[in-house]
């Protein structure tokens, strides 16, 4: 079996390739850790575009183009639909909910004015019962 081993040698008349060797592989290990670092998911996707073939990215474009044209105009109708709805709603069912709230109120004030009227004839009317049982008939108190 045979074992090779990297002797580095401190002497500064060493060879420049064994320098420039240990030199580019530390600038290497630099360069990928700080790309593993770096890197996040969307470069990771960005890079996988040249896997997929034009024909394809084509068609998946224009499928995505379509449906957010599609999501806009739904967006837009629902959008004017809603606009039109609270826009009656305020004109229409706001002037008509305050008219019925005042014709309430007018409609209350109108049963408690009777109340205190029937309140007052019942206080006024005669009572049941005659204020002296032991007159005749035919004749009148005296005041009348």
């Amino acid at each position: 079996m045979v074992k090779v081993e990297i002797v580095e040698s401190n002497s500064p008349y060493g060879s420049e390739a064994a320098s420039s060797r240990n030199s580019s592989s530390s600038s290497l290990s630099s360069v990928s850790s700080e790309l593993e670092q770096d890197e996040s998911i969307i470069d990771r996707l960005a890079a996988l575009v040249d896997i997929v073939p034009p024909t394809t990215r084509h068609a998946i474009s224009q499928r995505v183009s379509k449906t957010a044209s599609w999501l806009k105009w739904g967006g837009k109708r629902a959008g004017s639909f809603v606009w039109i709805v609270t826009t009656s709603a305020l004109l229409v069912a706001l002037p008509l909910a305050l008219v019925l709230e005042d014709e309430a109120k007018i409609v209350a004030q109108e049963r408690e004015f009777l109340e205190q009227q029937q309140g007052q004839q019942q206080m006024l009317a005669p009572s049941m019962y005659p204020p002296n049982q032991n007159q005749p008939k035919g004749l009148v108190p005296p005041g009348f």
